[in-house]
């Protein structure tokens, strides 16, 4: 058994902005402030890594931060569904339905989600794509705030899952930042890169990721590779 972790943001979709858009209205409504949000690098890292730093920079005392989480979470999700609406904001990266169908359609492989979205965040980004059911498993940014954790959550909730034991080498971790590289590594897991998102092909390659793709728009060599050369 592989069990194959996706990042959501630019692995396999885009919203156009509207994760950003809903958070950062959501920190203006509950901690009345958005912090440098507009400097901020938001790639790559957990919600809740993204609100504490922007917030604990602002001036906002860490216990603060905490006390009010919940009630920015909730405001986010409200806000995120309203800009999404009936989806047509979501956009698929190419290929990747059609990965992800192939892979949750083999007896020998578990497909789920690894991201720094909340739970409830990333169903919101992804139930208007069809393909939510298909993520049997995943580690969110409610989860943890670190990102080389997820991928030990992800695994443990995988076996569980199944009923199959998954060496950390049989899990492939899917994204498109130096921060999906970096925990994968972490866990010593496989590292697949896709350069779908902000971070260009180089700059990915400079991770030394154990798979580089410039999208999965090829989907048998996508397939073939992940199945394959993605083994170790």
């Amino acid at each position: 058994m592989r069990l194959f972790l996706f990042d959501v943001d630019g692995t396999l979709v885009t919203a156009r902005g509207a994760g950003r858009l809903a958070l950062t209205r959501a920190l203006e409504r509950v901690y009345g402030t958005t912090g440098a949000a507009d400097r901020y690098d938001f790639r790559g890292k957990t919600d809740p890594r993204i609100v504490r730093e922007l917030m604990t920079e602002a001036g906002i005392e860490p216990p603060v931060v905490e006390a009010r989480l919940g009630a920015c979470f909730d405001a986010y999700v409200g806000e995120l569904a309203r800009l999404i609406g009936d989806g047509r904001r979501v956009e698929l990266m190419p290929g990747v339905a059609a990965v992800v169908e192939a892979l949750a359609g083999r007896p020998d492989a578990l497909v789920g989600l690894l991201t720094g979205n909340i739970e409830a965040g990333a169903r919101v980004k992804l139930e208007p794509t069809g393909l939510w059911p298909r993520f049997r498993v995943g580690a969110f940014g409610s989860d943890d705030a670190d990102r080389r954790r997820l991928p030990g959550i992800a695994r443990a909730r995988a076996v569980a899952w199944s009923g199959h034991e998954i060496a950390c080498e049989r899990v492939v971790v899917i994204g498109d930042t130096p921060l999906d590289v970096d925990c994968a590594r972490a866990c010593g897991a496989v590292a697949v890169a896709v350069a779908t998102g902000q971070h260009p092909a180089p700059e990915l390659a400079a991770c030394g990721p154990d798979l580089l793709f410039e999208s999965f728009a090829d989907v048998d060599r996508a397939l073939a590779l992940l199945t394959g050369g993605a083994a170790r």
